[in-house]
């Protein structure tokens, strides 16, 4: 690194040598990288504490673990805008673990160090092998580690083999910390732990609900995938040396959590964390207002061929459409504090996403639909079907998810289908070509949607009029035409 670089880069203040792995962190990706990560960074800056974190990855992901602990587990963060770049080297991370690299031992290991305080989770939606909140009997990698349970392959089965042997130890309870963007998130991981213990054994279950803790978050960074611009950019700090585990993100950042931790916890609040006694409230605000926005923004930007969120923010179309989903379909739906502004929290979700520095793409941001569906559109679907409000933007944004999931934007080019069940909704699309008969078959075969939806003529009738509209206007005409409802 040139020393012009070297000073653009805050680097550590603090004695890493004084970090213990008091934090397991399962799911090493690039948001536990931007965001949980940045709060420690933050924390051991103002403070002498001894927060460390050993990071985990369980299935791919060896060879990034390996070039971090060859970078002596420190890596880059660069938050871009169009006021510039700022970067700065995080030092947290003390050790790395991987159970197909170090063997499962290894990550059991860490479940018994008496350091331990907290196990965190970034593992997505699907990581928790969940169906409506709890633990689903039926999906095959829980069928399997039930079977094998002292070798799973699921973060399930990992968690409470895990704990089982810190119990067998002897030793206290700790923290399991969702960071996933699910409502509900810390009581939907007491559902599934609880569950899966349950089955394997009770005298277990009832350890972990005396003596582990499952306190719900709220999460926001938008942190894009690392493509080359984003290389373009960690190069311009970072000068002639590569950072395979840097990243590129927003400036804005935001936690709410439920102050309920087993064996202590980091100052979080100290870079900024809010804690609360019920986070429910601010997780449905940023679950529907900016995720649901940013799935509608997804579908329907990549069927009218844009790339990115940003391309969409300067079609004034998509920039009304959101801002106007938020809104009008929304924020009725949400009942927030009294100091909680909606209408300013919608102007700088828009102004969030129109950072043109941030190249987020819209096929990124639609992967994994099936698991985001429910809590993005769903519920607010009910509600307004309940109140006999309109929506035609989650009219549309669900139909433009259908659309999506045929593969193809609206000049025919391929988009890629990255889904837990791409393979039954492909077949669907292959099998299906008239579109109330696609519909149909979505709605009653992919198991996404509860039978009050999909058993509703109002609501079969309301989405397939969607879809043959968008499939006959295009999704950038659909959307312009919203203006006028």
């Amino acid at each position: 690194m040139s020393r012009s670089a070297e000073d653009a880069v805050l680097r550590p203040s603090y004695d890493r040598n004084r970090l213990k792995p008091r934090i397991l962190h399962i799911g090493f990706g690039a948001f536990v990288r931007a965001h949980l990560l940045v709060y420690l960074d933050e924390i051991l800056r103002k403070t002498d504490g001894d927060w460390g974190v050993c990071a985990v990855r369980l299935n791919s992901g060896a060879e990034e673990l390996t070039e971090l602990d060859t970078a002596d587990h420190l890596y880059t963060v660069a938050e871009v805008d169009d006021g510039g770049i700022t970067a700065r080297t995080v030092g947290a991370v003390v050790s790395t673990c991987h159970p197909k690299r170090d063997g499962a031992d290894a990550l059991f290991a860490r479940f018994e160090d008496p350091d331990l305080s907290i196990v965190s989770l970034t593992i997505t939606e699907k990581g928790y092998c969940q169906k409506d909140g709890e633990l689903d009997p039926d999906h095959k990698g829980i069928q399997a580690d039930l079977a094998s349970p002292e070798a799973p392959g699921t973060a399930v089965g990992y968690l409470v083999e895990g704990l089982r042997r810190r119990k067998e130890s002897g030793l206290a309870g700790v923290t399991l910390l969702s960071c996933d963007n699910l409502p509900n998130n810390g009581a939907v991981c007491r559902a599934v732990v609880q569950a899966f213990a349950e089955r394997r054994d009770p005298a277990l279950a009832r350890w972990i609900a005396r003596n582990v803790s499952f306190p719900s978050t709220m999460v926001d960074r938008i942190v894009p995938a690392l493509d080359d611009e984003g290389r373009a950019v960690l190069h311009s700090v970072l000068g002639d040396e590569d950072d395979p585990n840097g990243i590129v993100c927003e400036p804005f950042r935001q936690w709410v959590i439920e102050d309920d931790f087993a064996a202590g916890r980091p100052d979080f609040e100290l870079a900024g964390a809010q804690f609360t006694d019920d986070v429910r409230p601010f997780e449905e605000m940023k679950l529907r207002m900016l995720n649901g926005s940013h799935s509608f923004i997804a579908y329907l930007g990549a069927l009218a061929g844009h790339q990115t969120v940003s391309a969409c923010m300067n079609d004034d179309p998509f920039r009304a459409a959101a801002f106007d989903l938020m809104m009008k379909e929304q924020a009725p739906t949400l009942s927030m504090p009294e100091d909680v502004d909606l209408d300013a929290y919608a102007r700088a979700l828009i102004a969030r996403f129109s950072n043109s520095r941030l190249k987020h793409r819209t096929t990124q941001i639609a992967s994994d639909g099936s698991q985001k569906l429910p809590q993005r559109f769903l519920e607010s679907v009910r509600h307004h079907m309940r109140s006999g409000a309109d929506w035609p933007r989650l009219a549309l944004g669900i139909a433009g998810w259908m659309a999506y999931c045929r593969g193809r934007d609206d000049e025919g080019n391929p988009l890629p289908l990255n889904d837990p069940l791409a393979e039954k909704l492909t077949d669907i699309a292959i099998t299906t070509e008239d579109g109330t008969e696609y519909v149909r078959e979505i709605l009653e075969r992919s198991g996404i949607f509860p039978p009050m939806l999909s058993e509703d003529t109002g609501f079969r009738t309301r989405i397939a009029d969607a879809y043959k509209a968008l499939r006959k206007q295009g999704a950038r005409n659909a959307v312009a035409a919203l203006s006028s409802d």
